[in-house]
């Protein structure tokens, strides 16, 4: 089983001036660093609440379809763009959206179950026989809870005010982390 990022968001959930802003910093001297920190800040977000948060697109890689749905990761799902697998022979086959599968997307994490009456196919017994190809995320910057971006903010400006690798010992930020409490996501 295997997830990887097809295509990274194309915008941050903050831009480089809300981020400047917040942490006080005039001037452009600084603004490679703090862009880089803007992505690493959502990154982390991410990791931390297993969720995606500004439209991105992934290929979920399974060695066999379960017996019913499929949980797919990184919700909220957006959309489903295919579903593959490699048959006996070993021939990518694409099924068929509505008539093979359906989509369902407002439960937590985003489902696709066979359609009604139907199963799911037989693939070759290879690993990553079975292929998912999916969009996910809340959409545009602006469609991302404000307590995750302000999480976001907090740690951009702690890591830009604390930049040294070693030194003084600097507090974390307490009671910071519970902002992305609400938007985990728990898996069983």
């Amino acid at each position: 089983m295997g997830l990887i990022l097809t295509s990274a968001p194309a915008a941050e959930p903050l831009t480089l001036a809300e981020a400047k802003a917040h942490c006080r910093v005039d001037g452009s001297d600084d603004d490679t660093l703090i862009t880089a920190l803007i992505v690493t800040a959502r990154r982390m977000a991410e990791q931390a609440t297993g969720r995606a948060l500004v439209t991105q697109s992934w290929r979920y890689l399974l060695d066999a379809f379960p017996v019913g749905a499929i949980d797919l990761p990184q919700p909220p799902l957006v959309s489903v763009q295919s579903v593959k697998y490699l048959d006996s022979a070993g021939i990518l086959q694409t099924l068929v959206a509505d008539t093979d599968y359906t989509v369902h997307t407002s439960s937590l994490l985003g489902l696709v179950a066979p359609a009604y009456g139907m199963s799911w196919p037989s693939p070759r017994d290879v690993r990553e026989a079975v292929r998912i190809e999916f969009t996910a995320g809340y959409g545009a910057a602006a469609a991302v809870p404000n307590d995750i971006k302000q999480w976001m903010l907090l740690q951009i400006c702690h890591w830009y005010d604390n930049r040294q690798a070693a030194g003084e010992k600097h507090a974390p930020l307490p009671f910071v982390d519970a902002l992305l409490d609400p938007y985990r996501v728990i898996r069983f």
